[in-house]
């Protein structure tokens, strides 16, 4: 098998009618076979070729997971292009950014999201065609009657060109009318896909780099169908099993399993009902949990931390007795399980035995049932799970097991399985993936020795697309330098430690640029020194700043800061000035359009700056962003101790103190 065109015929031969993707409709979920996947994406496909769409060129994509997407995936492939999917939380900017660098000469978009798209049509260096993957629908109709498009000239339905292709494709079986290449449409898609090799790329997804220009990464069907088919040995799937995908299937993780992984297993799809936009889907998600009543699920931090929360808070308000036995039942649980793959001793495993049982027979399964009640188990990836969540979904019995990669590698590098897991770990490598842990000097780790990961094998990337540059710094020897650190245990299991590159990640696993945001700080500010801006999956962006001393003391005297009476306003003042001036390029025409998500809503601030001296910064005066922060992990927990932005923590106050500006 050489292309994940292959893959999908193959998922047709082997599972036919069965189930491949689920979509909410108006009364129910109606789902789409792996027979049907097949057909409907070469009438797309085709109908892209009868339009002139030629081999090589990009399509974009912009919408929540759909059946839509993904046979509109496949068919853009069968044309012989190349998929371009796009996060739906893109600003103005970041989209049309895309779309020029990408040269999309068409752009796939939802309902949900068409008057984004809209909207930058004019900025866009070469408009694209536009095609509408959702329904038709009056309050869709109302919407293009407000822009420049026109109906079958650059804006289209995608059922209508469902139509059109396979009327094609079936005119093509009583007549030789050339159409397309100079041949008739069924012998042209015929040739296109035998054209298409291994290493031809199927998606360009970009990703943000430590320039603050996001980069294009290639991935090819063989890269999709290596890290399919080995990601599949660890963590085990099985045909006929359901899934609610509640993740972007721009997001990589979401788009190998969801995609190619649930496609070579038999595993049926369903989406979250998004009808109605962002918030509809987070109103849908209980009820569309307990109407598909999947086997298993893949998910983020922010999701299952959601969950944990709500369970917690929901079992508290059943009173003391039942609470009582959930909270001893946890913790029983936590100790009976160990670390997952050491086990505690028999005496402990008998001491925790009754209130885990307990819990287990009255409480656990409630609490359970938010999933489904066929639910096994959950992947989390997208960002580091924390140990407290995989402990606490492994004691009432929906596991939650962590894994981790990078979409340079297509994306899975590891995981946890039921087979084989240990928390605070993310796991097992997947087989045929060469993983090595370097350090500095550029030498190998020993086990248990910190370093940076790198990978090589099938999965790795062909590179970024025309960024030579980029390519040649991350790509060295067939090895992919993944710019994050950790080291490999005793016990042969994956453990992330860090991120060199310090991409900041939310909650939900989007990502971004630290050097994006301070250059914006740094450029705008009046106060500030250095900035480290940071976000480990956490709910809101911070910065580690120093500041002039000098010209905070000088704004005192002149009345810039004005200055209470008891030392408390003073403080108060000084920490108010310094945020103030710390946002001061959300106002600048420059920086104005940087996405609220990433503008720092606290930060710590450091009384001494960051030098050469405690190496946090090198001799090119760069900052180490790992060093500064293990060296201030202290600072970094108390901005985020009350899980709320605050500027007035002690730690701030006793730092406004020791450098007496006043």
């Amino acid at each position: 098998m050489k292309t994940v065109i292959e893959l999908l015929h193959e998922g047709a031969r082997k599972y036919g009618n069965s189930p491949y993707l689920g979509e909410k409709t108006s009364e129910h979920y109606e789902t789409t076979s792996f027979i049907a996947a097949d057909r409907l994406s070469l009438a797309f496909g085709a109908a892209l070729a009868i339009r002139g769409f030629v081999a090589g060129e990009c399509i974009s994509i912009l919408s929540e997971g759909k059946t839509s997407w993904v046979i509109g995936e496949f068919g853009i492939l069968k044309a012989g292009c190349i998929s371009v999917p796009l996060s739906t939380k893109l600003s103005l900017e970041e989209l049309v950014f895309r779309l020029d660098h990408s040269e999309s000469r068409a752009i796939l978009v939802s309902e949900n999201h068409f008057q984004k798209v809209a909207s930058i049509l004019s900025s866009v260096t070469k408009k694209p065609l536009v095609i509408c993957i959702s329904e038709k629908t009056k309050n869709m109709e109302t919407l293009v009657a407000k822009t420049s498009l026109t109906l079958e000239k650059d804006f289209f339905y995608y059922a209508d060109l469902l139509i059109e292709g396979q009327k094609a494709l079936d005119t093509a079986l009583n007549e030789n009318k050339p159409l397309v290449d100079g041949k008739n449409i069924r012998q042209a898609m015929q040739d296109r896909e035998s054209a298409i090799q291994p290493d031809d790329t199927v998606t360009i997804s970009y990703t943000s780099g430590t320039t603050g220009n996001p980069k294009g990464i290639m991935l090819t069907h063989q890269n999709y169908l290596h890290n399919a088919e080995n990601s599949a040995q660890i963590v085990e799937v099985k045909t006929g099993w359901k899934s609610l995908i509640m993740l972007p299937l721009d997001h990589s993780f979401a788009h190998t399993v969801g995609i190619y992984i649930f496609l070579r297993n038999g595993v049926t799809m369903y989406f979250v009902d998004a009808r109605g936009g962002p918030l509809a889907s987070l109103r849908n998600l209980p009820k569309n949990l307990s109407e598909v009543n999947p086997d298993f699920l893949l998910t983020v931090p922010a999701l299952s931390g959601n969950f944990m929360k709500k369970m917690i808070h929901g079992v508290a308000e059943k009173g003391a007795l039942v609470n009582g036995i959930f909270e001893r039942g946890v913790q029983a649980g936590i100790a009976r399980a160990g670390n997952g793959f050491n086990k505690p001793s028999l005496v402990t495993r008998l001491i925790s035995f009754f209130p885990w049982a307990l819990a287990k027979v009255l409480v656990f399964p409630k609490l359970s049932k938010v999933f489904g009640t066929d639910i096994k188990f959950c992947v989390g990836g997208g960002a580091l799970l924390e140990i407290k969540q995989q402990e606490f979904f492994n004691a009432i019995g929906v596991p939650v097991y962590q894994g981790y990669g990078l979409t340079e590698n297509a994306p899975i590098i590891c995981a946890n399985s039921a087979k084989r897991h240990k928390f605070g770990t993310s796991g097992v490598i997947i087989p045929n993936l060469d993983v090595r842990i370097m350090k500095e000097d550029g030498t190998e780790s020993s086990p248990g020795e910190k370093g940076q990961i790198v990978t090589r094998g099938g999965s790795v990337m062909k590179g970024y697309f025309k960024n030579a540059e980029a390519t040649k710094e991350t790509l060295r020897d067939g090895w992919l330098w993944s710019g994050d650190l950790g080291y490999i245990d005793e016990d042969g299991f994956l453990v992330v430690t860090g991120r060199e590159k310090a991409l900041l990640i939310a909650a939900d696993g989007e990502k971004y640029s630290p050097e994006t945001i301070e250059e914006a700080i740094i450029n705008t500010s009046k106060y500030i020194n250095q900035v480290m801006a940071y976000n480990n999956q956490c709910k809101f962006t911070s910065a580690l700043v120093t500041v002039n001393a000098a010209a905070i003391k000088q704004a005192i005297t002149m009345g810039a800061i004005p200055m209470g009476k008891t030392e408390e306003e003073k403080i108060k003042a000084v920490l108010s000035a310094i945020k103030d001036d710390m946002l001061a390029f959300t106002t600048h025409p420059d920086y104005r359009s940087l996405p609220a998500q990433w503008r720092p809503a606290s930060f710590a601030l450091i009384s001494s700056p960051f030098d050469e001296s405690n190496g946090l910064i090198n001799s090119t005066l760069k900052l180490v962003r790992h060093k500064v922060c293990e060296f201030y992990k202290n600072k970094i927990d108390e901005v985020y101790a009350a899980e709320v932005a605050d500027i007035y923590t002690k730690g701030n106050r006793q730092a406004v103190q020791e450098l007496a500006l006043y």
